[in-house]
């Protein structure tokens, strides 16, 4: 990191326990993992990677960094795929689960955009990539 963004970056908002308030999970580590293969795979095989993976046992999924809105699996489909998998897992497992959906776009207004309609689907985490996003 650059010193100057070291220096004056003062860390998240909150910690770990407000995470585990909004997962209501206590007493054990947090499991999650990056979906894979991160690139090749069509909006609805994704969100299927998605749905197995919460669905046995992980609380939360998240987009490569370099998942974005490719011709094969478009960022508006990939959306809504990982909050109908999002869903359903929480619906067969009583349990709060997460998708950290990737909102990187070549222009502020783009990944706004893209934020937006994640928070329209229900899904309120989002992550921008810097290195790709700038």
């Amino acid at each position: 990191h650059p010193p100057a963004y070291s220096k004056t970056f003062q860390g998240p908002p909150h910690g770990i326990q407000v995470e585990r308030d909004k997962l209501n999970k206590y007493g054990r580590p947090l499991l999650g993992c990056t979906i894979k293969p991160k690139l090749g795979l069509s909006a609805k095989n994704y969100g299927r990677a998605v749905y197995e993976c919460l669905r046995g046992g992980l609380d939360f999924t998240k987009d490569d960094e370099n998942v974005n809105s490719q011709p094969f699996m478009r960022w508006r489909d990939r959306f809504l795929f990982c909050a109908e998998a999002i869903f359903k897992s929480q619906a067969e497992t009583g349990e709060i689960k997460g998708h950290y959906l990737n909102a990187t776009a070549g222009t502020c207004e783009e990944m706004i955009k893209r934020a937006v309609f994640a928070r329209e689907l229900g899904v309120p985490i989002v992550m921008h990539d810097y290195l790709t996003g700038g």
